[in-house]
């Protein structure tokens, strides 16, 4: 192989090893506070019939509309972000077992803004509802 051959091989391969260690990530997670939570129950026409699976079995439930507040620092919109949390009754009794996500938010301007997220717990728990360790996460651009 010629001079000319090893150096451009070499002047690849140390472009490629660079551009590894400046490139950002395509889609990086970007984390955002949730605050001031509060729930309400579903107006009648939203929370009517709602049910939930229990194993084999259909259960009554009841609608919540959970709100609060975003606090997004990154100044960049974040798109489809998760909602993580944990939701107990006034027993301490876990609204929803095994399941940590909760739903989603499409978008999440910077700054302070607010959501609603619906959820349906059986109808055997006792309110007041503790909403606990609510978190959301997303992304810089829309994930399809």
């Amino acid at each position: 192989m010629s001079f000319y051959a090893k150096f451009a091989c070499l002047l690849m391969g140390l472009l490629l090893f660079a551009s590894t260690l400046f490139s950002p990530p395509a889609l990086a997670v970007t984390q955002i506070e949730l605050t001031d939570l509060s729930y309400n129950e579903c107006p009648a026409d939203i929370g009517k019939g709602t049910v939930t699976s229990g194993g084999p079995v259909m259960r009554l439930a009841n609608c919540f509309i959970i709100t609060g507040t975003t606090i997004n620092k990154s100044g960049k919109p974040v798109m489809d972000a998760d909602v993580f949390g944990r939701i107990f009754d006034a027993n301490n009794n876990p609204a929803m077992e095994n399941r940590g996500r909760l739903g989603a938010i499409d978008v999440i301007e910077p700054g302070k803004g607010t959501f609603e997220l619906r959820v349906s717990v059986p109808d055997a728990l006792e309110t007041p509802l503790k909403l606990k360790q609510f978190k959301a996460s997303g992304f810089a651009a829309k994930v399809r």
